[in-house]
């Protein structure tokens, strides 16, 4: 029998955005694979409905532990500060760099690509984000779009980003379908 697929969740420590967590976590569980938290210490991390506290989950495994080799597939939820904190945590850029240069898929919405500017891994690609990313984006060699859900497979891996919490349902069917599942 083929060993389930492994998709880490890239968070910081606060400030994540609990629904683009949660659901792409339960879609990942769905579908048969298993979901892992990652982040900057072992605990809790505490997500958010927008600027409200909201709930906090357990983190399976710190950043500077973490073997991108390990996992078939990345989600990087947003949240503005979650994003902001993430992009500035050397060990989380390190993860996404090896994970590309695997050319394994990676999902990123809302404000989550600003982990993939810092990172430098947007050059060439076609993506969407929350607005306010869009300048962020076009400066790293990316091209932004307004859409819903935007795939690319340019350069050797596959990207899907989507904007906001509405996208979910489309962000979720494409990243599913990036990760094999």
């Amino acid at each position: 029998m083929a060993e389930q697929k492994k998709i880490a969740f890239l968070v910081d420590t606060e400030g994540i955005e609990q629904v683009e967590l949660t659901d792409p976590w339960a879609h990942v569980e769905k579908a048969g694979a298993v979901p892992r938290l990652l982040a900057p210490k072992l605990g809790q991390v505490q997500a958010f409905e927008h600027l409200t506290p909201a709930d906090e989950f357990d983190v399976d495994v710190p950043f500077a532990h973490a073997d991108p080799a390990d996992y078939d597939g990345v989600v990087v939820p947003g949240g503005v500060a979650n994003a902001d904190f993430l992009r500035m945590d050397k060990d989380a850029v390190r993860f996404v760099k090896a994970h590309v240069a695997a050319g394994k898929p990676i999902a990123a919405i809302c404000h989550g690509p600003w982990l993939l500017v810092e990172a430098d891994v947007v050059r060439g690609k076609q993506l969407t984000s929350f607005a306010s990313l869009a300048t962020d984006i076009r400066n790293a060699g990316g091209q932004w779009d307004d859409l819903e859900v935007q795939v690319c497979h340019r350069s050797g891996w596959t990207l899907v980003t989507s904007r906001t919490p509405d996208d979910l349902p489309a962000f979720n069917r494409e990243a599913l379908k990036a990760f094999g599942l």
